[in-house]
């Protein structure tokens, strides 16, 4: 598929150069951290040691004084607390963080994730029977809530109260909980508003510990559930989350929490002998180690089968236990994986054998058999090969459950938002969102639908983005340009590793396809002196009869470490390459 390349605007030349001679570094990096609002040597420093004490002070919160009175009453009095939130990573690292965090203290206290087949997303009817029947009287809910208007009206007659932690849009009403924590809230002065589900969960223990100070735990060790749910619901890492995921990467390099590790352990990262470099794990993990790794595991359970293996393998101390829910765990990971690429061909072939599909601005699709579990998936890989925003249905329970995922400034919130009146049940964020239909209205649904995308996107939408930082030629990378450039890390949205353009480059002779149409390079600027860098182009090998002629063609990498039989060396990551054909 075709790529526009887009270079970012540059550093204006004087900050730069003043930036590049207060550190010691060179052009192209102070130029990268002036792209990044970093003009001093203190906002350098800032971004390159961020420190815990910056964090926001949590009362900063609307509601949040309440919420922490509203835990103390309970406790005073003894009530059973029950700790919800959804089957995501988000949802589940949530109720983990929190649920451990007053249970080292408090033992009147539970845990509830709801089914997603059974109840659907966000707080239910049934959750707030269960409550009731089993004479819990406050409800922590995590991750979900702040649409549940007429969910929480519904407990309060039942004599259930909730605190509400969530990080989604809200609608035109507030619930009226006895705590709405929501820095997404209009009337709420919180200064940094990108905090994850698990994120808000940590700034109810972190106002709670202001208050009472308990020795039997400390909250930085949740750090590493904070940085998972960071990670995996694709948050921006900037700001307050830069500082979180910095030292949650660094709790679980350093001493991972048991689940954590027995995770680790299907993917080949295993503990070492003896500890080097402050970490105790066979590699440093990044963020997208998170991503890749970790998250689809955790997210696994709650796919296939329940998500509350998830929360008992995360706030597990047992290494044994956490180890044989792990297996259990990755062998749902190799059965979602296995439905996930049945549905995806399926979607595919429904989408190249209809017309009306193939040459739509936006994607709706269809099938009652596809897994619950896997249709947001879906709906990604659809959006990766077809480049439009997506939304892929499967039948739940007499409705239509479906899950939508956007292209780049393209706001699928909105769009879904616009076709309201037809939905049961919708919410989300601006690139990803969950919905519930009768099948009914599936038919004006996807013309609606259609028609709000036509009207709002624009050509240059549907065509992806490679995002450039600088031209930098390939000569100009060195040990220590890496080693400043690391430092950058984490990375993640609104702080992505950097992408550079090399203009000229041609292969050694070693050019060959490894793995499913992978390209392995050795590129040079013939005009430029220089060692030969090694790269990996992924599912790039259409152009290797080209490269092979040795000709000139232009590409945007980024600079890694490949690590291969206990040896690490810099490669390049070709994002893209264009040839120079006529």
């Amino acid at each position: 598929m075709e790529k526009r390349w887009v270079l970012k605007e540059q550093g204006e030349i004087g900050a730069v150069e003043s930036l590049a001679l207060a550190l010691n570094v060179n052009n192209e990096l102070a130029n990268l951290l002036v792209q990044r609002g970093i003009n001093s040597f203190e906002e350098a420093k800032n971004f390159f040691r961020p420190q815990l004490q910056d964090l926001h002070d949590p009362f900063l919160m609307k509601d949040m004084d309440l919420a922490v009175e509203r835990i103390e009453q309970a406790i005073e009095n003894n009530e059973k607390i029950l700790i919800y939130g959804d089957y995501d990573v988000d949802g589940t690292t949530a109720v983990s963080l929190v649920y451990t965090y007053l249970n080292s203290f408090y033992s009147n206290i539970d845990f509830y994730i709801p089914d997603r087949y059974a109840e659907g997303y966000g707080i239910s009817y049934q959750a707030i029977d269960f409550a009731t029947e089993n004479e819990f009287k406050l409800i922590i809910a995590l991750d979900c809530g702040i649409k549940a208007v007429e969910k929480i009206d519904y407990a309060k007659e039942k004599g259930v109260d909730f605190i509400i932690g969530d990080h989604h849009r809200p609608g035109d009403e507030i619930p009226k909980a006895i705590a709405v924590l929501d820095p997404k809230r209009e009337d709420c002065e919180y200064p940094y508003k990108e905090l994850s589900g698990c994120g808000v969960g940590f700034k109810l223990v972190q106002a709670y510990e202001l208050k009472h100070k308990h020795q039997s735990v400390d909250i930085l060790d949740f750090l590493d559930l904070v940085a998972v749910s960071i990670a995996s619901d694709i948050v921006p890492v900037t700001g307050e989350n830069r500082t979180l995921s910095y030292y949650g990467l660094k709790q679980i390099n350093k001493n991972p929490r048991p689940g954590i590790e027995a995770i680790l352990k299907y993917s080949n990262i295993k503990r070492l002998p003896e500890a080097k470099d402050e970490r105790i794990l066979s590699r440093e993990l990044s963020i997208s180690d998170l991503v890749f790794l970790v998250g689809p595991r955790i997210n696994a359970a709650g796919r296939i089968e329940s998500a509350k293996n998830s929360v008992k393998l995360l706030i597990s101390d047992n290494n044994n236990y956490a180890t044989q829910l792990a297996e259990q765990i990755n062998t749902l990971n190799t059965e979602r994986r296995n439905l996930d690429a049945q549905a995806t061909q399926e979607a595919i072939n429904l989408i190249k054998n209809d017309e009306k599909l193939r040459n739509s601005k936006a994607t709706v699709v269809y099938h009652p058999e596809w897994h619950k579990g896997v249709i947001g998936i879906v709906a990604s890989r659809l959006t990766e090969n077809f480049y439009r925003p997506t939304i892929v249905f499967t039948k739940s329970n007499g409705l239509l459950t479906g899950s939508a995922r956007s292209v780049k400034d393209f706001d699928i919130y909105d769009a879904v938002d616009s076709c309201h009146d037809l939905l049961e049940h919708f919410g989300g964020h601006k690139y990803a969102a969950g919905l519930s239909i009768k099948p009914e209205h599936l038919e004006e649904f996807t013309r609606r639908f259609e028609e709000y995308v036509c009207e709002n996107i624009t050509e240059k939408m549907l065509v992806p983005e490679v995002e450039i930082d600088s031209e930098l030629n390939l000569n100009q990378i060195n040990a220590k340009f890496f080693r400043i450039l690391k430092q950058f890390a984490p990375f993640g949205p609104g702080n992505m590793s950097p992408v550079f353009k090399a203009k000229n480059v041609i292969d050694t002779g070693f050019a060959r396809i490894v793995g499913l149409n992978h390209l392995k390079l050795n590129l040079i600027h013939p005009s430029i002196s220089g060692l030969p860098f090694s790269a990996i182009a992924f599912q790039q090998g259409d152009h290797i009869e080209y490269i092979r002629k040795g000709l000139p063609f232009d590409t945007c990498y980024q600079v890694e470490e490949n690590e291969w039989n206990g040896k690490v060396n810099l490669q390049l990551n070709i994002k893209d390459i264009k040839t120079q054909e006529v």
